[in-house]
């Protein structure tokens, strides 16, 4: 884990490349420190219809959600958003100064009970470093 769901207004797109900002978002999370590179997955959900405000159409959204084991202390979590949310801002920023947009980020903990998992990431992920030093 992390699971990052990144929702977003189509109109974004003529201001910046979905993949530079899932990039962002990812490389923000794996900066933290706290997920494991082989748990970490980020996604992007395009939005064809919403309503934003007062429903102008210049106006965009991105939320992001970080849905992540359950367990870490608040603290941590708090400084993950912080730094992930910070990216987003960074990423977004000629954007925001040009355009009505509005950032949002949340972490939702996962239930232990009832999340499975089967993942060979992890093994894969260290055989590649360990080939590529």
């Amino acid at each position: 884990m992390p699971h990052l769901i990144v929702e977003y207004s189509s109109n974004l797109e003529a201001n910046i490349a979905p993949s530079a900002l899932a990039a962002a978002i990812h490389a923000a999370a794996l900066e933290t420190g706290i997920f494991p590179i082989g748990g970490c997955r980020t996604r992007l959900l395009r939005h064809e219809i919403y309503v934003i405000g007062d429903g102008h159409p210049d106006n965009r959204f991105v939320h992001v959600q970080a849905r992540i084991g359950a367990g870490r202390p608040a603290e941590v979590r708090q400084r993950a958003a912080e730094h992930i949310f910070a990216s987003l801002k960074a990423t977004t920023a000629s954007i925001f100064a040009s355009q009505p947009l509005g950032l949002t980020f949340e972490i939702v903990e996962i239930d232990p009970v009832g999340s499975l998992k089967h993942n060979n990431l992890h093994d894969i992920i260290a055989q590649r470093r360990q080939v590529a030093q």
